[in-house]
């Protein structure tokens, strides 16, 4: 016996429904308020509560393709939240990484500009909003971060983070 063609389609939206939020990884995406944080150790550390929060920092996003602050210094365990606020007219993002990994991934984006991901050392913010990282700085180091939409990432929004040992 065949289903209804309008009961096929209930169907398939009932099945799909629960997947379609994925499918916007670029868009509108509220940081603020994801499920359990994934901790998993990357290079330039581990995500965090946002209780865990030492302290607050807020980065400007503008069309200008800039940050400011462009550089931070970071003492090694200190947890930050990095407040992004766009205030261009344009979706930015920020991507925490190295220097190799935001390269790579920056090309990737040319190649797959819908490409979909959400990580928690990622703020995607759409024009007028902000968007928080809760990150543990637990490695020493200097990383980066940048908005890996293209083109931008290529005009030069980026910036820089120092991490500086405990015992200096």
């Amino acid at each position: 016996m065949n289903a209804h063609p309008d009961r096929r389609s209930l169907l398939a939206l009932t099945l799909l429904a629960p997947i379609a939020p994925l499918a916007q990884a670029h868009g509108p995406v509220p940081h603020g308020n994801r499920g359990p944080v994934i901790k998993e150790q990357k290079p330039w550390g581990i995500a965090a509560e946002p209780r865990e929060a030492d302290r607050t920092i807020e980065i400007l996003m503008t069309d200008d393709m800039r940050f400011s602050p462009s550089h931070l210094d970071v003492r090694q365990g200190e947890t930050l939240r990095l407040r992004a606020v766009n205030r261009g007219k344009v979706m930015h993002e920020i991507v925490i990484g190295t220097r190799q990994e935001l390269e790579a991934h920056a090309e990737m984006m040319k190649k797959h500009p819908n490409m979909e991901h959400d990580e928690p050392y990622m703020a995607h913010v759409e024009p007028g909003l902000r968007g928080d990282i809760v990150w543990t700085f637990n490695r020493p180091g200097d990383f980066e971060f940048a908005c890996l939409i293209p083109g931008h990432f290529e005009a030069g929004m980026r910036g820089t983070i120092r991490v500086t040992p405990r015992n200096t």
